[in-house]
């Protein structure tokens, strides 16, 4: 009779966790690239991806449990963190860069505005290592892992034995990331016929092909790359981008090309955040002094933009916006799980 009990408390617990839908775990938007992810070296599974949920989540990742992935990844603003310039962590401390939205992950070769994780299974450890940010090592993460009945529970779900390592869990952060999948947009509507563009929005997707695309590459909106798009260096921060990662010349002041989708949500803008709104960023592109060794070769011919065109570029950038990425609940902090556990710890 105990034993029943015990089989019984299991699997209430396991489905008050068990997030499931109907939906299939990851695919390819019709009309977009191949992923570049290896999904054969870490198989999607729903019990994974919940452990990967609650991790980014959970503050356990920091060295004193106070901050998560989420406290500068925000789901609702396209997994960026609007409410500072800058990244925060533990103790007050501020770090050097904007923190950058998260989707669409699966198609990416590098991560961080330098590019310095070349593979998104490791993206995690940099913020959880940074001393500015979580200040934590992962074998530390494990231990309080193997501490917390809420997360042995649910590794034992996912792979039938209690043993919790550091690759399992960075693996698991990593299918919870690849499914940060964000193509319905008004843009995407329009793409597969089922929606039509405003003028005003037309004509700003012209414009748009003709001044942006070759760095904001469709369906993407990025293309992955560097470059130097004519920011001067912050004087405080003195911030040389990619080239402190590889001392490459050409490298100096070169950050990677941000995705423009869900734009309107995920200001500030740049990689220091030094821009609140989208017309100021439009302002600095037709404007960019040509002093730069290194600016990129697309912007050595300046833009040139009425102040109506710019009005009809933001209207189309407006059209980005996906509002069930953005507020789906698969996405969002896990409340029933996380009330059998205070804190996610």
């Amino acid at each position: 009779m105990r034993k029943g009990i015990i089989y019984i408390a299991l699997f209430s617990f396991f489905a008050l966790v068990s997030f499931t839908s109907t939906e299939p775990l990851f695919h390819v938007p019709s009309g977009w690239p191949k992923p570049s992810y290896d999904f054969s070296k870490n198989t999607l599974s729903q019990d994974k991806i919940n452990i990967g949920r609650a991790l980014f989540y959970s503050p356990i990742l920091s060295k004193d449990n106070t901050i998560s992935c989420a406290s500068c990844h925000l789901s609702f603003t396209g997994f960026a963190h609007t409410d500072h310039d800058l990244s925060h962590g533990i103790d007050g401390k501020i770090g050097k860069r904007n923190a950058p939205a998260l989707m669409n992950l699966a198609w990416g070769k590098t991560f961080m505005w330098d590019g310095r994780i070349n593979h998104l299974d490791m993206q995690a450890l940099a913020p959880i290592s940074d001393s500015n940010e979580m200040n934590e090592n992962i074998a530390h993460v494990v231990e309080k892992l193997n501490q917390s009945n809420l997360f042995k529970n649910l590794f034992y779900s996912a792979y039938r034995d209690s043993l919790i390592t550091g690759e399992r869990t960075l693996k698991c952060i990593t299918q919870f990331m690849l499914t940060l999948v964000s193509a319905n947009s008004k843009y995407d509507q329009v793409m597969r016929h089922e929606d039509t563009f405003s003028s005003q929005e037309k004509n700003g997707y012209l414009l748009f092909q003709k001044n942006c695309a070759s760095c904001h590459t469709e369906p993407l909106f990025t293309n992955n790359q560097f470059a130097n798009n004519g920011l001067q260096q912050d004087t405080v921060l003195l911030d040389n981008g990619r080239y402190a990662i590889t001392h490459i010349a050409s490298d100096s002041l070169t950050f990677k090309v941000p995705t423009l989708r869900n734009i309107e949500f995920t200001y500030p803008y740049m990689h220091d955040g030094r821009f609140k709104k989208l017309s100021q960023v439009l302002n600095h592109y037709t404007s960019i002094p040509q002093h730069a060794s290194t600016l990129d070769s697309q912007l050595q011919k300046p833009i040139q933009l009425s102040a109506n065109d710019k009005v009809d570029v933001i209207s189309f950038l407006l059209t980005l916006t996906d509002k069930e990425f953005l507020y789906h609940p698969k996405f969002q902090y896990p409340k029933k799980l996380f009330s059998q556990s205070p804190n996610g710890l």
